[in-house]
């Protein structure tokens, strides 16, 4: 079943957590890995933008799968309908 756009998708948007999930997991390997190898290099700058780089990705992964547990309300299967907007009342 192909849905109509209705013009409001960035109201009725939906997440694609899993997929973020995956590109979040990908971050972080390569944060640790770019910290590490920066602090082995003796290169403390470029450590600490990695290491800010992996705090915040971090974040963004436990965002990700709090949303994921969530259930439904924050990421719904292809089963449930988009949300619609209210009629609205008529111009005068």
């Amino acid at each position: 079943m192909r849905l109509v756009r209705t013009g409001d998708e960035p109201v009725t948007a939906r997440s694609p957590l899993r997929l973020r999930l995956g590109l979040a997991l990908f971050g972080l390997v390569w944060t640790v890995v770019g910290t590490v190898a920066f602090l082995l290099a003796h290169r403390p700058g470029w450590a600490l933008a990695c290491g800010v780089l992996w705090l915040i990705t971090t974040v963004d992964l436990f965002m990700i799968l709090r949303h994921l547990r969530q259930g439904p309300h924050y990421q719904p299967s292809r089963d449930v309908p988009p949300y619609r907007k209210p009629p609205q009342p008529p111009l005068e």
